[in-house]
């Protein structure tokens, strides 16, 4: 297992340059700059500015200073709109609030999704499984950007029982709506597969020899079927997680939560390059160590993937 580890890591570190280093070429083959405006600054205070951040510099000499502070001092240098900020307070201040309502998402997506898929499983071709399967169906055909603006229409102008915006603090009532339109789609993909998979290993053999043994179900489903048929579940939920906790653009934009996601659209419409990269490089570090993470796990359920 300890080998097993090690050669993953080994894997993960290249990547995680390789990713550093095509996100800092594509930012800056883009054209236009941060201080490109329809009214150019003059020609010695843009140098002036250049010089400032270090622009002036050739491009290999940008990459191994942007690759060093990195890797060096975790510092993703200053942003070139947000005055005397940088990157690393950008995302101080926005990672915390998308990290809660990623969070408890995650955890809405997870315990609705599995029970759904295994109570359908189960009971296959009864009224709860149609249920269930309806359910899923239904909230896989409205994604975040449908459910948002119906939320705030039912919720906020209709009902007038929850706020229609704003974050203050991470108060429950802020929380509920980011966290439903966020998780539905996560919980209807994680509710398929469970069920599919449930079914397969309940049709297995060594099931049918559980069966015949005379043991009770539930035994049979917590013992036996539900730590193989998780799985494939286990394989979707490391880029699931890291796509919820790292938040949504459109959950920020309607809910005005003061998450990432709103730093990140307007980082593009300002090309502020550096919190574009930042917040890029966040996403695929988080990626890559959630799906090592699933890999051990994967290899923790199932020893055969260890060789």
């Amino acid at each position: 297992m300890f080998s097993f580890i090690v050669r993953r890591i080994a894997v993960a570190i290249p990547t995680l340059l390789i990713l550093i280093l095509i996100s800092f070429v594509l930012m800056f083959a883009a054209p236009g700059g941060p201080f490109t405006n329809e009214r150019p600054l003059p020609e010695a205070v843009m140098n002036n500015v250049m010089e400032r951040y270090g622009l002036d510099d050739p491009y290999p000499v940008q990459m191994f200073n942007y690759v060093k502070n990195i890797v060096l001092h975790f510092d993703f240098g200053p942003s070139f709109q947000y005055r005397d900020r940088t990157v690393n307070d950008v995302i101080a201040q926005g990672f915390p609030v998308t990290l809660t309502y990623g969070f408890w998402s995650f955890v809405v997506a997870i315990g609705v999704g599995v029970s759904l898929g295994v109570a359908a499983a189960i009971r296959h071709n009864s009224w709860l499984d149609y249920l269930a399967v309806g359910i899923s169906i239904g909230a896989q055909v409205l994604p975040n950007f449908v459910m948002a603006p119906i939320l705030l229409l039912v919720f906020t102008l209709w009902l007038g029982w929850l706020p229609g915006g704003g974050w203050n603090g991470g108060q429950w009532n802020y929380v509920i709506m980011p966290v439903i339109a966020l998780s539905t789609s996560y919980m209807a993909s994680i509710a398929r597969i469970t069920r599919s998979s449930m079914l397969e290993v309940l049709n297995s053999g060594f099931i049918r020899t559980a069966k015949a043994k005379g043991l009770p179900m539930r035994r049979i489903i917590w013992r036996h079927a539900l730590k193989p048929a998780m799985l494939p579940v286990l394989s979707y939920l490391g880029p699931a997680f890291v796509a919820m906790i790292t938040g949504s653009v459109v959950v920020d934009v309607y809910f005005s939560t003061g998450g990432i996601g709103q730093f990140f659209v307007n980082s593009a419409f300002n090309r502020d390059y550096s919190v574009i990269m930042g917040i890029t490089i966040l996403v695929g570090a988080l990626t890559i160590l959630f799906n090592l993470l699933v890999d051990i796990a994967y290899a923790w359920i199932d020893p055969k993937i260890r060789y």
